[in-house]
């Protein structure tokens, strides 16, 4: 792993913790001190993920992250908190043992993610994973999520 501020190539490991499925370090570089952390995961056979217009392209945990990210980030305890729900939505797939999973799958996880987590975050999401219309669709929503108080509907519970 390079350094990446002087893209030196040797660091020593500050600290390592597991993280689910990746184990997450923080590394210094040997050269120039800088400090930054690094994600080691098993790498998976490539899962397809089907659009809603019939395409097909791979699974991109980047793509996801962002998009979560770009909908709901500021809700969210910070990017540790998106890694977990994308890591979390990513074992979901995984754990279906398909080859081929469609983008409403992936949304349905993160839907059931983002209810454990955060209301806000989940009706933001939900108001773009849906395509809301008017108000009347917020509410909806936000009354399905409310009639079922304290229950986490989180992708582990769902599968």
């Amino acid at each position: 792993m390079n350094c990446p501020k002087c893209s030196h190539s040797n660091s020593k490991v500050l600290e390592s913790r597991y993280t689910g499925e990746s184990m997450r370090r923080r590394r210094e570089c040997l050269k120039c001190g800088a400090r930054y952390t690094t994600y080691e995961r098993i790498e998976r056979p490539n899962l397809a993920v089907i659009k809603r217009d019939k395409r097909r392209e791979l699974f991109d945990r980047n793509k996801l992250k962002r998009a979560i990210y770009q909908s709901v980030g500021k809700f969210l305890n910070g990017e540790v908190e998106t890694e977990e729900i994308v890591t979390a939505v990513e074992d979901a797939m995984y754990s279906l043992g398909e080859s081929e999973v469609t983008s409403q799958q992936i949304g349905d996880a993160v839907m059931a993610e983002l209810a454990c987590r955060n209301e806000v975050a989940y009706i933001r999401f939900a108001s773009v994973y849906r395509e809301f219309k008017n108000a009347d669709e917020f509410i909806a929503t936000l009354k399905e999520l409310r009639e079922k108080p304290g229950e986490c509907r989180g992708v582990k519970n769902k599968i």
